[in-house]
């Protein structure tokens, strides 16, 4: 009688003995090893698809971008509106076919110009959020020119791949976020004679990537050198939105206004310009004074200002948004069993105290953890049920910290 043979894996070419169970078909077989791996495989390359998942045909409109902004982010209307169709437009650009007509539209990198904690981080990524598209902040400070201590500018694109798992194509569909792009202004409005290699060399270096240009990226970052593997980016599609304070930006304004103030029409303008949001008048040879370069400046066309906030938008900022401080905290106490309510009063008396140290929404944050650090560390070992927060308690536990810091 003859043997039997035994069956094999098609894929691995194990035996059956060799493997814990193996399924038979018409013309094959497969181990249940090879099935889980199979199994990997297939739901790796699904989550990979579905992740960055934007279409012409689901991208939001402009309003139903601000309407999304408008849950997370208080005011600012005017950054939010311009933002907003800004990021359309780009997006729309990226995805239209290709017309006959050969009318190439350029993209609409941002430049977002406001105080501290006014909203320029969180709007950028807010709308990263609802768009489902790979998104990086990046910190220009740490940036220098090639060959210094610091980082590459190619650095960048890294944080971008590895938000993408390093899928290209989906990188160069994402949007970059800038951070402290103030801090990279060279020192005068005169060029400099001597190498500034985190000044005015950072915003050489950032020219290429800004405009649109195929680069070559370090995938793991740090500096690059000629046997290293590197990934090409094109960042023609990659949508760059820079933010910075520009502290002290207000009195260039001032002093261009004022220059222009001369003549018979002086006393009818003197009385239009607001002395206490100067920003609004924001205009390009501003950041060229600042210390901005004219190349990086054409490559921001979209130049947009965020208004200082006064105490009802911080109030609001407070309590109103979809994640919002003291949402926050009613939830973080609400697992624990606990009720957590504030006074009006002692919300009011924050939201001076934020005022007074200049912080912006910041400044609410480090302050009610300040008020409610005692609780959150005692709270969760008592049997309380609930919690009330009074401008007596907040005036206690801010004073405690005013004198430990000699304020």
């Amino acid at each position: 009688m003859a043997k039997k043979e035994e069956g094999r894996c098609s894929f691995c070419g194990r035996s059956e003995r060799e493997v814990a169970l193996l399924i038979h078909g018409a013309t094959g077989a497969i181990c249940s090893d090879c099935v889980e791996r199979a199994e990997e495989i297939v739901t790796g390359t699904i989550q990979k698809k579905s992740k960055f998942d934007l279409s012409l045909s689901n991208l939001p409109k402009p309003m139903q971008i601000k309407q999304f902004l408008d849950q997370y982010v208080i005011g600012q209307d005017e950054a939010k509106r311009n933002l907003c169709v800004a990021v359309y437009n780009h997006y729309k650009r990226l995805l239209q076919h290709k017309t006959e007509d050969e009318v190439e539209i350029e993209k609409s990198n941002i430049i977002l110009v406001g105080s501290t904690g006014t909203g320029k981080t969180l709007l950028a990524k807010t709308i990263a959020k609802k768009l489902h598209v790979p998104f990086t902040i990046v910190d220009a400070t740490v940036l220098t020119e090639a060959g210094y201590v610091g980082e590459d500018i190619e650095s960048i694109l890294t944080r971008l791949l590895q938000v993408a798992d390093y899928d290209v194509s989906s990188a160069e569909q994402g949007i970059v976020f800038i951070d402290e792009i103030d801090k990279i202004a060279r020192k005068g409005d005169n060029p400099s004679i001597t190498r500034d290699v985190s000044g005015e060399g950072v915003q050489q270096g950032l020219l290429k990537l800004l405009e649109g240009s195929i680069v070559n990226v370090p995938p793991q970052g740090g500096r690059k050198h000629p046997d290293q593997k590197m990934i090409q980016v094109n960042t023609q599609n990659i949508l760059f939105i820079c933010g910075g304070a520009f502290d002290g930006i207000e009195k260039k304004i001032g002093a261009r206004l004022n220059t222009r103030m001369v003549g018979y029409s002086a006393s009818k303008e003197i009385h239009k310009v607001d002395r206490e949001n100067l920003l609004q008048y924001l205009a390009p040879q501003d950041l060229k004074a600042f210390g901005l370069i004219p190349e990086i400046i054409g490559r921001l066309p979209i130049i947009t200002h965020l208004d200082p906030l006064d105490r009802e938008a911080l109030r609001r900022i407070l309590i109103e948004p979809k994640n919002s401080i003291i949402k926050q905290y009613n939830k973080l106490f609400g697992m624990d069993g606990v009720k957590l309510t504030f006074d009006e009063d002692a919300l009011d008396y924050i939201v001076d105290k934020a005022i007074e140290y200049k912080l912006g929404a910041r400044g609410l944050r480090s302050l009610s953890e300040t008020v409610m650090m005692d609780y959150m560390y005692e709270v969760p070992s008592e049997c309380i049920k609930e919690l009330r927060i009074t401008k007596q308690i907040a005036n206690s536990r801010i004073n405690r910290m005013e004198k430990k810091l000699l304020i």
